[in-house]
């Protein structure tokens, strides 16, 4: 099912018993972010989209867990299960794609233009309704931006689909990056430095400087934790400026869409290859063409139905503190040093919903929106190792911490070649521990992959330590954006890999028996 915009998916979750709202005072400092954490955590059935329609000082109701579920995530993606539109994938890649690792690279993007629809431009945006372009007019001091946790900085704005373009190639990107608020028209725009949207600041960054040694000083800059100030001092100093020195420089422009309808708030987090015009996948996931329409002040194109759009730029030659934040990890995340976002306007619908998101300890929204990519690009993943019969993020991994995949295995140490190839692949490169089974072992039940994790692995044997890049938020490494990798081969050993003796036969019922018994199971009174 397609929907048009974010309000025909709210009016689907209200019908579909999905949406809770709450019309009594609420804070959005803190108490928003516990009632939500609260359901999020809570029984299944009282998990909801939650609508905050009265907070005291804002006209603007406030939408959040609105994909913080199985049943909504697939509702927003119209499918009964993530993997349909895997299957979807998987039956173009069948068809469609060369033998070559090259070929494979350049169909991937040939490959979604084809199933899908290329973004469609018009003038006339529900999103624009209103505009205000004076500084000195509310902007973001309208918007019910919410502070999460006890030791956050200050608000941030986080379901973003924020959109930048390469200076070069003009190639569009989506993202989803927090913001942090600094005042009514002015945020911190935090990129890690392995994303695309901080790959286009870095070029665009070049493109402002001729001396390359002051370049890479900027580039190294960027995230760079503040060590040298405690939380609270970070806190109070949030608007000092890191000033670069440069020859000259080029401000970027920015457009962050907020609201956008289920299918471009998926696409703008997930971890596509290079080059991948998010708004083409969208297309793809809902069938149907994404309208854009020209921002009124940057030359950057938005989703025509968001609910609000703030437009600006970042200047290479100003950075400043960021942080901490209480992250997906569990933990705060430290102050660091990132762009500051100037918005030169901000547009919206007339009586527009804001949408956010919090994160922290699983299971929160985050977890269901990655738990979906898990399956949904488990066939591009298949394209390199089509060994690879199935793959677990567990929650409890927070996305890059932990995979388990299981494979066909064919030949001596296949499990270690995975893992090899598993942590040079995008983003599974921050993967800190993979285990490896037989293609018979069910990944996504993990009492099952305990069991035979610590059946038969031997820890010396089957352990396998490398090096290598870690998500910046990973607080556990002395170096950050450097971490130990550790695989574990946990398939049944041959004598060709060195295991001479007879590996056991598991004890699995015979089939017959177990059908009998469960035929005659209520007949047996207990």
């Amino acid at each position: 099912m397609s929907y048009k915009d974010l309000r025909a998916f709210l009016k689907k979750l209200e019908e579909a018993g999905e949406l809770a709202k709450v019309s009594i005072p609420v804070n959005p400092y803190l108490e928003i972010s516990e009632i939500t954490n609260r359901v999020s955590k809570g029984p299944i059935e009282n998990n909801k989209a939650l609508l905050f329609e009265n907070i005291p000082g804002y006209q603007i109701p406030l939408l959040i867990n609105t994909l913080g579920s199985y049943k909504r995530m697939n509702l927003a993606l119209g499918v009964n299960s993530f993997k349909e539109i895997g299957d979807r994938i998987e039956k173009f890649l069948d068809k469609k794609v060369p033998d070559s690792l090259s070929g494979k690279l350049g169909m991937i993007p040939k490959l979604l233009e084809a199933a899908s629809f290329p973004p469609k431009i018009i003038n006339d945006a529900p999103c624009q309704e209103v505009v205000i372009t004076n500084p000195g007019e509310p902007m973001l001091d309208k918007l019910p931006i919410i502070t999460a946790w006890p030791h956050d900085a200050a608000p941030f704005i986080t379901m973003t689909a924020v959109v930048t373009k390469d200076p070069k190639t003009g190639t569009r990107n989506i993202g989803m990056y927090r913001l942090q608020k600094l005042d009514n028209s002015t945020t911190c725009m935090h990129w890690h430095k392995h994303h695309d949207g901080a790959q286009n600041y870095v070029e665009n960054v070049k493109c402002g400087m001729t001396n390359v040694e002051c370049r890479a000083n900027i580039t190294d800059k960027l995230g760079q934790e503040v060590e040298s100030m405690g939380a609270e001092e970070s806190i109070s100093k949030s608007s000092v400026l890191l000033k670069e020195k440069t020859q000259s420089s080029r401000k970027m422009e920015v457009a962050v869409a907020i609201g956008c309808d289920p299918a471009v708030m998926y696409a703008a987090s997930a971890p596509l290859p290079p080059g991948i015009d998010e708004f083409i996948f969208a297309g793809f996931l809902r069938g149907s063409p994404v309208e854009l329409v020209k921002c009124k002040t940057v030359d950057l194109e938005v989703p025509a139905s968001s609910e609000i759009v703030l437009e600006g730029y970042v200047d290479p030659d100003e950075l400043t503190v960021e942080g901490p934040f209480g992250d997906h990890t569990g933990f705060y995340s430290p102050p660091g040093m990132f762009p500051k976002f100037h918005i030169t306007a901000m547009t919206h619908r007339k009586a527009p919903v804001y949408t956010t998101i919090i994160v922290g300890k699983p299971p929160m929204e985050d977890c269901y929106m990655g738990k979906a990519t898990e399956q949904i690009f488990l066939p591009l993943i298949r394209v390199f190792l089509p060994e690879v019969t199935d793959l677990n993020l567990p929650l409890e991994g927070a996305f890059h911490n932990c995979a388990i995949v299981s494979i066909k295995k064919k030949y001596p140490a296949h499990a270690k070649k995975v893992m090899n190839a598993i942590w040079g692949m995008g983003q599974m490169m921050f993967t800190k521990y993979i285990i490896v089974l037989d293609e018979d072992i069910d990944v996504h039940n993990l009492s099952e992959v305990a069991f035979h994790v610590f059946a038969n692995t031997d820890p010396k044997r089957d352990s396998l330590i490398s090096e290598g890049p870690a998500d910046i938020l990973d607080h556990a490494p002395d170096v950050m954006a450097i971490v130990g990798k550790m695989g574990l081969d946990a398939t049944r050993k041959w004598k060709s890999e060195g295991y001479m003796r007879e590996w056991p036969q598991e004890m699995v019922m015979d089939k017959t028996i177990q059908e009998l018994v469960k035929g005659k199971w209520k007949g047996y009174g207990l």
